[in-house]
């Protein structure tokens, strides 16, 4: 499989746990929403949000949509922790976010600033 390739099927297995385990939840439930911006403050369309449970045991994933929101509903309450990735860059994680029963809770995820690519030769 192409690097690529297996990075999407990775994506798409993590959100496909993350639909079986809200679909089962078990006891009280929240919801995570949220935004993830680049640098400068600009929204960032179709990153890919990563969330997991604090002791790293659940990973789930989404996507952002055109205006950079993204959102994690019907998820059991406890501890979690996010992070935000876009154009080979990951954003730091967001650690501990509580979700609560029957709360929502908000999160910002900022990415970093695109590193420099410029490049000088001399001779």
């Amino acid at each position: 499989m192409k690097p690529i390739q297996r990075s999407a099927f990775f994506v798409l297995v993590i959100a496909a746990l993350g639909f079986a385990a809200t679909a089962s939840a078990k006891g009280p439930i929240g919801n995570v929403v949220g935004t993830v911006l680049d640098s400068k403050g600009n929204p960032v369309a179709d990153a890919t949000v990563t969330m997991q449970s604090s002791d790293g045991k659940h990973p789930y994933a989404t996507h952002t949509d055109s205006t950079g929101h993204f959102s994690f509903t019907r998820y059991e309450t406890g501890l979690y922790d996010l992070r935000a990735y876009s154009k080979g860059m990951f954003s730091d994680w967001a650690k501990h976010i509580w979700v609560r029963s029957k709360k929502t809770v908000e999160v910002t995820l900022r990415m970093p600033p695109p590193a420099d690519q410029s490049m000088t030769v001399t001779k």
